[in-house]
């Protein structure tokens, strides 16, 4: 299908150039999946709404496109000495807090205040009970997708963390390749501790997002987003959560700061001397005194707006928890969602992000795709993420993990781990590929802040 639309969002035609299939049957499922979108563009355009209509091209292009799963290398469970190897992300978590120092496991591990929101991020997963399907041919599955017209191994994105090079000497690097050769996308840090152009060169045909802080001093800002461009990254996920940093008290007991080797690679690459590259070490939390004197407080909806008028990336608003402000994400042009409570950084107290979940997708009513971080520990977790209506989940945690015990081999051994649990999951649920994974397949227990096991009663 060749679909093309005016920069004004008109549309100026809907052709079937080509229609790749195998028989008279698929042919005409797809003609009839033409005609509806069609019927759709058409809605869009009496209404005049331009960036739904953009969006819906990038949609339908990614469900009516043949996908073709990317090559996903083989790999070798890393040899540790004594410990033998890690056979889930809780023992590569144990093992990581053994091998940092304090500061350094500290600022990785630690959530906001109590913590309470970063216990809730993985407890609101073990909330979810299934309901699986049986008696299905699972012998051959398929689990690949399409995330934002970008085929992905399977479901699962590599999050933005900040100074990987404090887990490892390669950092970025290994997880760059990591991500390269297990077939999923990476989303890269403003924060990283390698410039964005090393860590694209280090794989340079792998999908990649660049996260985005605002700073005050917004030529920094835009500086960003044109190398982000000119490296080749696809999207800008917009960081919408900090205009101040969360109270994260083992930072502030262990007086956290860069260590003194290091520096903010995106910002010194362009001027050794930059601000933005370095962080002030002294009492308390150092990253704390940078976002307060560095990141732009004022930020708002009307800055996204101002985002786009620079950028021709898709923007994914990254950090949303409320219907409320999907709307407003979705009114400001954004192209997809986050739901993200900065892996339980910020606000102590916020639900889980899988408690989120749904609210956020159903405001969406599919018009832009959603995804989920914080919390994901299990190949299970994909699954019930998916189940809730996210286009893929996120992790942070778990693969720096795997950067802090072995490397590129351990963060690559943490996203095999996932990627055999989620395969597993879904064959025990009955399904063989991905777009399987129905609501209907998991519910909330009794302890959930809400369930639907009313609704699937009255849907039974």
């Amino acid at each position: 299908f060749h679909i093309n639309a005016s920069p004004a969002g008109s549309l100026t035609h809907l052709l079937p150039n080509a229609i790749p299939s195998h028989n008279c049957m698929n042919q005409l499922f797809q003609f009839l999946a033409l005609i509806l979108t069609n019927l759709a563009y058409l809605e869009l355009y009496i209404r005049q709404k331009p960036s739904d209509i953009d969006t819906m091209v990038q949609t339908s292009e990614s469900a009516l496109a043949v996908v073709d799963a990317p090559p996903v290398k083989p790999v070798d469970e890393p040899k540790l000495p004594g410990d033998g190897c890690p056979v889930n992300v809780y023992e590569y978590h144990t093992l990581a807090k053994k091998k940092l120092p304090a500061m350094v496991y500290g600022y990785y591990s630690s959530g906001a205040d109590d913590q309470q929101t970063l216990r809730d991020n993985e407890d609101g997963y073990k909330r979810l009970r299934f309901r699986p399907r049986v008696l299905v041919d699972v012998s051959k599955q398929d689990l690949c997708t399409v995330i934002l017209g970008t085929a992905s191994s399977f479901p699962l994105v590599i999050a933005p963390t900040a100074m990987q090079r404090m887990a490892h000497p390669e950092g970025e690097l290994a997880t760059a390749r990591a991500a390269a050769n297990q077939g999923i996308i990476m989303c890269l840090s403003s924060w990283s501790t390698t410039s964005l152009e090393d860590v694209m060169q280090a794989s340079p045909n792998s999908p990649k997002w660049f996260q985005l802080y605002v700073y005050k001093d917004r030529d920094v800002t835009l500086q960003l987003i044109r190398r982000a461009e000119k490296a080749g990254y696809l999207a800008i996920a917009l960081t919408v959560d900090t205009p101040r940093l969360g109270r994260r008290e083992a930072d502030i007991k262990n007086n956290f700061s860069l260590p003194s080797h290091l520096t903010m690679g995106n910002f010194t690459a362009v001027d050794e001397n930059s601000k933005q590259g370095r962080m002030q070490k002294g009492s308390g939390s150092g990253l704390a005194s940078y976002v307060a004197s560095l990141i732009d407080q004022s930020l708002s909806w009307k800055d996204v707006a101002w985002l786009k008028q620079n950028t021709r990336l898709p923007i994914l608003a990254k950090g949303i928890e409320t219907a409320e402000d999907t709307l407003l994400a979705m009114e400001a042009g954004c192209a997809g969602i986050i739901v993200s409570n900065h892996g339980a950084r910020q606000l102590d107290g916020v639900i889980s992000t899988i408690d989120a979940l749904e609210e956020v997708v159903q405001a969406t009513r599919g018009r832009i795709p959603v995804f989920v971080d914080s919390g994901v520990r299990r190949g299970t977790d994909i699954v019930k993420a998916l189940a809730l209506g996210a286009s893929a989940a996120m992790i942070g945690r778990p693969y720096l993990w795997g950067l802090s015990v072995a490397g590129q081999q351990g963060v690559e051994h943490v996203i095999q781990m996932l990627r055999n649990e989620f395969a597993l999951a879904m064959a025990l649920c009955g399904c063989v590929k991905v777009s399987d994974i129905r609501r209907d397949m998991v519910i909330r227990d009794v302890y959930a802040p809400y369930d639907v096991k009313s609704q699937l009663k009255a849907k039974l």
